[in-house]
């Protein structure tokens, strides 16, 4: 059986439209800080400003895939962030432009191939306007959210030595 891609970090977001740059600028900050993990093959990252049923490919083969977002509302209101489990579903939605993470766990499945245990990171946001940088709350919550990852990932590299985090 042939050993399974590391885990994958698909940051959706466009760096010009104020806090929805937070899925990039995550991306940014586990490249430096797990630059060691990245070089050893156990993970990988990619952005793109939306989600689109060709990222389904993205995911062939892996173990494991976390979706970062930026978010303007969170089940807690006062969550900073929220790492919850995906799971394949038909969106309800009638454009195959900006898919949600689960509708892209859907068209695996529709594929024929296995989803992998999957995970939305949403880190709140606040402001979306196009020419505006993160504001002064969106860093927080993705330094927060950084903290949080960071820990997960040395739980699943733990849990799972060798095997595609």
């Amino acid at each position: 059986m042939p050993a399974k891609r590391p885990l994958l970090l698909l940051a959706i977001g466009n760096p010009s439209r104020g806090d929805d740059a937070l899925g990039p600028a995550f991306l940014e900050r586990v490249e430096a800080e797990h630059a060691g993990a990245i070089a050893a093959g156990e993970l990988e990252l990619l952005t793109d400003f939306q989600l689109q049923v060709e990222h389904a490919l993205d995911l062939v083969g892996r173990r494991r895939v976390v979706f970062v977002d930026a978010a303007v509302t969170l089940a807690d209101p006062r969550a900073a962030f929220t790492l919850e489990r995906a799971e394949a579903r038909k969106d309800e939605s009638f454009s195959s432009h900006a898919l949600s993470p689960a509708a892209v766990l859907e068209a695996m499945r529709a594929l024929g191939e296995p989803t992998p245990e999957s995970w939305v990171l949403a880190i709140r946001g606040e402001r979306f306007e196009l020419g505006e940088g993160l504001s002064d709350a969106a860093r927080v919550a993705l330094s927060a959210a950084l903290v949080a990852f960071s820990e997960r990932l040395r739980g699943w590299r733990d849990a799972g030595a060798g095997d595609g985090a």
